[in-house]
């Protein structure tokens, strides 16, 4: 399978705000019941319903979401699911009785929410799917996310890059790891990566002595890590690396789908000896978390793939402006993201690399993160 996409430009005005400054307010939620009439004024109740506070790019994204409504005049609801289906149902329950205008969902299960917004729809509340697409029903009405195939594409052609596969160089070690099943852009991830990847894996350039190489895009889920939890990315390369790395033999590149499962993979390469500057392999990542980004700093990380998510957030608030005011909502992407109910009109940003080499001018000079943040 290969999801050919058209790269997306998009310019999103919207404040840039300080990561220190959205973590600090990124626990504040604000719940407005209907009783009390007062969702009604300003521009109405917003609902947001984010899936985590464990990574931190949560917290960002809700914390800005949450401050650029009230900035428009909305009153907001937002909640945190702790990663469980289960309670962000009910949350998206509770915030429908308080009847808003607009549900904004980054779903933690993107299948599992059918029922309940079925009674969204059935209020004529309208749904924007957040960043993960809500997969099975036909009452989500918008999505909007970055451009999720470029991403893995982007770190596919570091990989292909900076070893010179292209040059003929090889063979290499590489161990390919992809993001929670239960996630929809996990598999945009992976085949971004893999269509790029797979030719050298084929060809023999890149060899994978673990055999976890997917036969085909559609496979990725067999390399999947649950929740994109760090501690089972490290338990799993502990694994790789116990099982199939004896006798001298090291691993030379990682292909990590994201920062989460990277910060594991990289205890993982620390704790079995690897050492920057010696035999540590490359690693890839996405989001630009800041541990992560210290690890780059340190050798410990060859790039991140950054998705300013402000830009996201700012995007989402003009759409949700847009819906209450009646007005056409500016999508980009009508062919891409079918949920197996429809096409959902979708607004798709676009991601950058981001290595050692450009942590100052791409992170901390957009403001992003501080250069105090990261220890510069």
């Amino acid at each position: 399978m290969s999801l050919k996409k058209t790269k997306l430009v998009a310019a999103i005005a919207g404040a840039a705000l300080l990561v220190g400054g959205l973590a600090a307010c990124s626990s504040t939620k604000t719940e407005t019941p209907a009783a009390t009439g007062s969702a009604a004024s300003a521009g109405g109740l917003i609902g947001i319903a984010m899936p985590t506070k464990s990574l931190q790019r949560w917290n960002n994204d809700g914390a800005h979401l949450d401050e650029l409504l009230k900035a428009a005049g909305y009153t907001t609801s937002l909640q945190y699911a702790d990663n469980k289906v289960d309670q962000q149902i009910t949350q998206i329950q509770n915030m429908i009785n308080q009847d808003p205008k607009v549900l904004i969902i980054a779903s933690i299960d993107g299948t599992a929410l059918g029922p309940v917004l079925a009674q969204a729809k059935a209020k004529k509340i309208s749904v924007i799917a957040y960043d993960r697409l809500i997969n099975g029903t036909n009452d989500v009405d918008y999505y909007a996310t970055f451009d999720n195939y470029k991403v893995g594409q982007l770190q596919g052609e570091y990989i292909v890059d900076t070893l010179g596969l292209k040059d003929g160089k090889g063979p290499f070690n590489l161990e390919p790891f992809a993001g929670s099943p239960d996630d929809n852009n996990a598999k945009f991830f992976f085949a971004g990566a893999w269509d790029v990847l797979k030719p050298y894996v084929d060809s023999g350039k890149l060899v994978v002595p673990s055999g976890k190489a997917p036969a085909s895009d559609d496979a990725w889920t067999s390399i999947g890590i649950q929740g994109w939890k760090s501690e089972t990315a490290q338990s799993e390369m502990d694994n790789r690396l116990n099982s199939y790395y004896t006798g001298g033999k090291k691993v030379d590149v990682v292909l990590s789908p994201n920062d989460s499962l990277a910060l594991g993979i990289e205890q993982s390469l620390d704790s079995h000896g690897y050492k920057v500057g010696s035999d540590w392999p490359l690693v890839t990542g996405q989001d630009a978390d800041q541990a992560n980004v210290k690890n780059m700093l340190a050798g410990m990380q060859a790039m991140t793939v950054w998705k300013d998510t402000r830009t996201l957030g700012d995007q989402v608030a003009k759409m949700v402006d847009q819906i209450v005011k009646g007005e056409k909502v500016t999508v980009n992407d009508e062919k891409t993201y079918n949920n197996g109910k429809k096409i959902v009109p979708s607004f798709l940003l676009p991601p950058q690399v981001v290595t050692k080499a450009d942590v100052k001018t791409a992170l901390v000079d957009s403001g992003f993160y501080t250069a105090s943040d990261l220890g510069l």
